[in-house]
């Protein structure tokens, strides 16, 4: 047992390893879950079932799924992967992924988690690991954001301004990008105000260029997003004026969801999201990232399945070693790691 696993204060078991373990169970690991058990590998699946997009109602643009839950996609992706032999799913919370060289000096990573649900804690070995947590947003601190959050306010305008065409929207956010997400939404409704709540950046030229297709920039401080019997109806502002809003979007602020990864050196990027070369692999030796976990993604969850089964493919050719007997072990992995 780990001293992690200890700290859990729960009953834990040290399982026999594993080819690999998906930490996520959104639909980057299903999708990557699906290729590899198909590929008959050894899988276990990890998730606590918080996925940031729990408050929505429905999820768009996923071929045959438009539309669908976003908790339905997750039980028929799990389903599907639980179908194959080798699929295996874990109800639990990750506490750390550590390494470990077993007696023939071949890396090993440990994965500690919390067992939910019932379900007892473990700790687990594998040849590979992938992790594909996603992200935690911080939405702005305004009393009643969470209220509308999935179904008046969205995160994703390439998921959801299809729905909005034609509405009178905002777009809240304290970020720089702010004029770039105005551009898009102007595909689905000309009707639109940026607000900055006094905090994001949006330049003088960018305004002028926003003004040009229609769109204001209101920069005044936000105090909070109203409403009435169910529906959005205003941005209340700070002087007391509500200004009318049927919906719109709102830009958090987003890490990625890996502090279990805090006993590894995985190398990060500069706003602090895992470092992968082109085979979603990390400067950890059998650690894999794919989907949110990574910059090279995007909110949509189409995206988001194909990162995972693109570093499914890496891993189960990884898995099987140099094509050669006598090949460097620089060399044991297919295409070469770059550098």
């Amino acid at each position: 047992m780990t001293d992690t696993a200890a700290r859990s204060g729960q009953d834990t078991r040290v399982d026999e390893h594993y080819d690999v373990v998906i930490i996520g169970a959104g639909p980057a690991g299903l999708a990557a879950g699906l290729s590899l058990v198909r590929a008959r590998r050894r899988t276990l699946m990890i998730d606590s079932n918080r996925p940031r997009n729990a408050p929505t109602l429905h999820s768009h643009g996923f071929i045959t799924r438009d539309g669908v839950p976003p908790l339905e996609l997750r039980r028929l992706g799990r389903e599907e992967f639980q179908g194959y032999p080798g699929g295996e799913f874990h109800s639990g919370l990750v506490l750390a992924v550590t390494a470990l060289d077993d007696a023939e000096g071949v890396a090993r990573l440990l994965v500690s988690t919390r067992g939910l649900r019932g379900e007892p804690s473990r700790v687990i070995r594998s040849r590979a690991v992938l992790v594909v947590t996603g992200q935690i947003e911080t939405l702005p601190a305004f009393p009643s954001v969470r209220a509308w959050y999935g179904t008046n306010l969205h995160s994703c305008i390439d998921c959801d301004g299809y729905e909005n065409t034609g509405a009178a929207l905002a777009l809240i956010g304290e970020t720089d990008d702010l004029a770039h997400h105005a551009l898009v939404l102007t595909q689905w409704s000309s009707d639109l105000i940026v607000f900055t709540n006094g905090v994001g950046t949006v330049t003088a030229r960018d305004e002028a260029a926003l003004l040009s297709r229609g769109v204001r920039v209101d920069r005044r401080a936000i105090q909070d997003v109203v409403g009435e019997r169910g529906a959005m109806t205003g941005v209340q502002l700070v002087d007391g004026e509500v200004v009318a809003r049927s919906g719109g979007f709102v830009r958090p602020l987003s890490r990625p969801a890996i502090d279990f990864l805090a006993e590894l050196p995985v190398a990060l990027d500069g706003a602090g999201f895992v470092s992968i070369d082109d085979w979603s692999r990390t400067n950890v030796p059998g650690l894999y990232a794919s989907g949110d976990t990574t910059r090279l993604s995007s909110s949509q969850l189409m995206v988001a399945a194909g990162t995972g089964a693109a570093a499914a493919a890496a891993i189960t050719r990884d898995l099987l070693g140099p094509l050669h007997s006598d090949a460097p072990g620089a060399g044991s992995v297919w295409p070469p790691r770059l550098p």
